[in-house]
């Protein structure tokens, strides 16, 4: 595997779930780590954890749906470490009422301006930055719901991961001869907090068949830790214990 010691990771959605976990995991292997999320509180308590176990991690609170912003944090990643080698974009959400006819053009334009804006934003803010540094690593945390329709899931949020998977596939086509990476990461059920959201509360139990977010950083790293000249394009992983159609 490749050596990542040393390399400025910018995570963001990084105080819970799939994001803190990959945080954590690139922070072990030696990562600088830049811990995004719209909430400190939760972002200062993984800055803390990592640092506790020796590693090197800042906090850079952002909303990502807000364009301005991720260009600001960008640029001070850059003015602070000069470079940004890895990013993890997994700022997700979904809402209750996702399903047909209860979502609202309001709250359809929640879950794409973070879902899918926020994605978009936080790859154009460090595209450039990359191809000065001569390459890069890109790490979209998408969905199963990007590849099969589920009501489970909703419109806004299958449309959302549906657009991310193409326009992370569409970034590898147009940057890899620049160095740059792009890998969409796929999972089923995960058990993190955006389950709170689902109209149908989840069982403990349910929970505990489910993915776990360690499962996801463990992935996280080992795509980061692929040499230079291999990319993973697309990566499906899904619990054994699946309640959803799946490629």
């Amino acid at each position: 595997m490749h050596d990542i010691k040393g390399q400025v990771a910018w995570v963001t959605g990084a105080g819970t779930g799939i994001g803190e976990a990959g945080a954590v995991k690139l922070a072990e292997a030696g990562c600088r780590v830049v811990l995004s999320g719209r909430r400190a509180e939760p972002l200062e308590a993984v800055r803390a954890r990592i640092e506790a176990a020796g590693g090197e991690a800042v906090v850079e609170p952002l909303d990502v749906s807000r364009n301005a912003d991720v260009e600001a944090v960008a640029a001070r990643i850059v003015e602070r470490f000069g470079r940004i080698d890895i990013g993890v974009f997994s700022a997700g959400i979904n809402v209750p009422k996702r399903n047909w006819p209860d979502v609202t053009p309001s709250l359809w334009d929640q879950v794409i301006g973070i879902d899918l804006d926020g994605a978009f934003y936080c790859c154009a803010a460090v595209v450039p930055v990359m191809r000065r540094q001569g390459g890069g690593l890109i790490i979209n945390i998408s969905s199963m719901a990007g590849k099969n329709v589920s009501p489970l899931t909703g419109p806004a949020y299958g449309a959302a991961k549906h657009a991310l998977n193409a326009m992370t596939a569409s970034l590898l086509v147009e940057e890899r001869n620049n160095g740059i990476r792009a890998t969409a990461i796929c999972p089923g059920e995960v058990a993190t907090p955006i389950l709170d959201q689902r109209p149908v509360p989840v069982s403990d139990e349910d929970k505990a068949r489910m993915l776990q977010s360690e499962d996801l950083g463990d992935l996280i790293l080992y795509v980061a830790q692929q040499p230079p000249h291999v990319t993973l394009n697309e990566i499906l992983i899904t619990p054994t214990w699946n309640r959803f159609a799946a490629r």
